[in-house]
């Protein structure tokens, strides 16, 4: 059994990192998918209300609220599975949660990119966030900081760089979910 978590600021490539768990059929939690969930629970949009349906809950239920709802999710997923993969951790006491509950079975992965980079990304994505511009990005990024993501990031097992390309960065992916964080970061060294 292994939980992969992946922590990254927006548009750093932790959602193509989940399309690559699912084309090799690992499960992936999405983190972001529980509050989504609530804010359709609470009549919200979540397209306009993520943000504070997240600052909410962690003001409700406390600073792990999120991650405490996402582990029923993933300890049904393992029943089935020997590596599920957790999209979006936001904080580093969220990180301690998942540790908690999963300990060394538990791997943290930051996706990481310039902020040019990813505000390009989610320019050309316009996802959920049609008006985005850079303000409103650096806004984002912000609030979640405020998380501890920065935090979290600081603590991840592995990292990795997604400046070069797709291909690039799918195989450094499927290496982390094959092979494990040692042989990742091997393989980054030879390169680097």
């Amino acid at each position: 059994m292994k939980v992969i978590g992946t922590v990254g600021l927006p548009g750093s490539g932790k959602g193509e990192a989940a399309a690559v768990a699912r084309e090799e059929e690992i499960p992936v939690v999405t983190m972001g998918d529980v509050i989504r969930e609530e804010c359709r629970e609470r009549g919200l949009d979540p397209a306009e209300h993520h943000g504070e349906v997240a600052t909410a809950l962690r003001e409700e239920d406390g600073p792990t609220a999120i991650a405490e709802r996402s582990l029923p999710l993933i300890e049904s997923e393992l029943e089935d599975a020997d590596v599920v993969l957790v999209d979006g951790l936001r904080s580093g006491v969220e990180l301690d949660c998942f540790e908690m509950a999963f300990g060394d079975e538990f791997v943290l992965a930051s996706i990481e990119a310039p902020f040019e980079v990813r505000a390009e990304r989610l320019l050309d994505r316009a996802r959920d966030d049609s008006d985005l511009d850079r303000e409103a990005l650096k806004a984002r990024e912000e609030r979640e900081l405020g998380f501890g993501m920065d935090e979290a990031m600081d603590r991840a097992d592995v990292r990795i760089e997604n400046t070069d390309t797709l291909e690039r960065f799918r195989e450094q992916v499927l290496t982390l979910l094959r092979e494990g964080p040692e042989a990742l970061r091997e393989r980054n060294e030879v390169t680097e």
